[in-house]
């Protein structure tokens, strides 16, 4: 069985008195690709958020490679190797694709004396954001202004800024949102290929997508788990039909 990396323990998060999350129980392995499904206001961005540290928890606990992290911001989190994308593109527009990721890695490699240095030539940042960009196809517009990219390749990007911090896990929230068939193409090929080195929880709408990459399935509804199982599980749940589905 692949290692867990990332866990949750009955893990809650209250609005008020609605539980947009309620009683949470996941595990994120490394080399497997756990894709998260639900009805709209079923508690899937809530989720990656408190995992993220973007929110949270009003009760239970979340493990990263068995360390608590439940009080953690998000920055420490990152410093352990949990890296996440956004439902919109989170990236600097003005700035050259290259200088995106060099970003993204220095917050990851901080050194002393560097106020005394030019962190722009400091080989290490400039080598993470080089094999980010080679990674996921985007090395060819490395001195390009990230606006001048289309839509697609600036999810790419935000994942390449991503992978210059050098996760372990990889929490991605609506990855394909926005794409055309070509573009969810290339980054569906990128995805398959990034699992192979990353624990991989994503929320994403594209059922195609989901049961051509995912290798565990949970299906969300209310604020509650109602199954987790294998993509073949799941199609053919008759809760899941009916929950998800309608019928």
């Amino acid at each position: 069985m692949k290692k867990v990396l990332m866990q949750t323990r009955n893990i809650k998060r209250m609005f008020g008195g609605l539980a947009a999350n309620d009683d949470i129980n996941i595990e994120i392995r490394h080399g497997e690709t756990h894709a998260v499904l639900g009805p709209n206001g079923a508690g899937k961005s809530t989720l990656i958020n408190l995992l993220s540290g973007d929110l949270s928890c009003s009760s239970g606990s979340i493990l990263y490679r068995g360390q608590d992290i439940t009080h953690l911001p998000p920055e420490s989190r990152s410093q352990l190797g949990i890296g996440r994308s956004y439902q919109k593109t989170n990236i600097f527009p003005a700035f050259s694709v290259l200088e995106n990721c060099r970003l993204a890695a220095q917050s990851r490699k901080p050194r002393a004396c560097a106020m005394f240095s030019n962190a722009t030539s400091y080989g290490p940042y400039l080598d993470a954001a080089h094999e980010a960009l080679t990674r996921t196809g985007l090395a060819g517009h490395a001195h390009r202004l990230a606006n001048e990219l289309s839509h697609g390749e600036q999810r790419q990007l935000e994942l390449a800024i991503v992978l210059s911090t050098q996760p372990g896990v990889l929490l991605l929230d609506e990855p394909l949102a926005g794409m055309g068939a070509e573009e969810s193409a290339r980054m569906i090929d990128l995805l398959k290929v990034l699992v192979r080195s990353h624990a991989i929880l994503m929320v994403e709408h594209d059922m195609n997508a989901v049961f051509a990459i995912a290798d565990m399935v949970t299906v969300m509804v209310n604020g509650r788990i109602l199954i987790t199982g294998t993509p073949e599980e799941i199609q053919s749940s008759d809760e899941v039909q009916r929950a998800y589905f309608g019928h």
